[in-house]
């Protein structure tokens, strides 16, 4: 006969766990897409924190004598799961970032589309970075990382072991914020040198034969020349998507270092 009886501090100790996972799930990429149905976020959040607890047996002592010092201690882990997945989460809007430019760069940001996965306009260059990084992100089983990293971080900072270094945590966004502009600026890249080009071939152009209407030429030309450096570019964003994997796995370490 299978015993399912457990004591009132295992069940306070469960949802401690459960609430920094469920906090992850909810701001960390792919699993908080808006298009992803919530019960299975409560689904993937719940049997998650079962094994988690089932590996953290026996559950170390938490101390607290009243009902705020346990709502104390709550917050702690709603902040440390939302730090882990933030961390996560602002790397992989790079790609947006450097679709915007692209567009820009193309003609194409006069036009936007609604995105179903974060319900919000988007840049159609941004769309296609941002699904082709999210299909990278499966194929290459980075999720596993993802729910790796969240594992580790019950050894590294047990509940109710958070101690938050701003500073720490200050530096660790500065140095994110540097290396947010120069790997956007390096997705883009390409687009944006034949841009450049073709800019300095119109204007010369323009001086040769003022009577040609090159505003009308030119926007063709632009998207036309944009989306064919799209598609032979298309070959890097395997190495793309890897170089913003190893900057999300170092920003969730620095994020944890700032947290331990």
């Amino acid at each position: 006969m299978i015993n399912y009886s457990f004591s009132l501090y295992d069940l306070e100790y469960f949802l401690l766990i459960l609430t920094r996972v469920s906090c992850f799930v909810f701001i960390a990429p792919f699993f908080s897409l808006q298009n992803t149905p919530n019960r299975v976020k409560i689904g993937v959040s719940f049997f998650t924190s079962m094994l988690l607890y089932q590996t953290l047996t026996p559950a170390p002592a938490v101390e607290y004598s009243t009902v705020l010092e346990y709502a104390v201690i709550i917050i702690k882990e709603a902040v440390a799961g939302l730090l882990l997945g933030f961390g996560a989460t602002v790397c992989s809007t790079i790609v947006s970032f450097a679709g915007s430019i692209a567009d820009m760069e193309t003609g194409l940001s006069m036009m936007t589309l609604m995105d179903p996965a974060t319900r919000d306009s988007s840049s159609i260059t941004g769309v296609f970075y941002q699904y082709t990084l999210m299909m990278m992100l499966v194929a290459t089983g980075m999720y596993r990382y993802l729910f790796g990293a969240l594992a580790d971080s019950f050894i590294l900072i047990p509940v109710n072991g958070a101690v938050f270094d701003g500073s720490s945590l200050l530096n660790s966004m500065v140095e994110f914020l540097t290396d947010y502009v120069v790997i956007g600026f390096r997705i883009v890249l390409p687009i944006f040198c034949v841009m450049l080009l073709l800019n300095t071939v119109l204007g010369i152009l323009v001086k040769v034969s003022p009577q040609m209407n090159m505003f009308a030429v030119g926007i063709q030309l632009k998207i036309l020349v944009g989306l064919s450096v799209l598609f032979f570019t298309t070959v890097m964003l395997p190495s793309t998507a890897e170089f913003i994997f190893q900057e999300m796995k170092q920003m969730m370490l620095s994020f944890v270092e700032g947290m331990s």
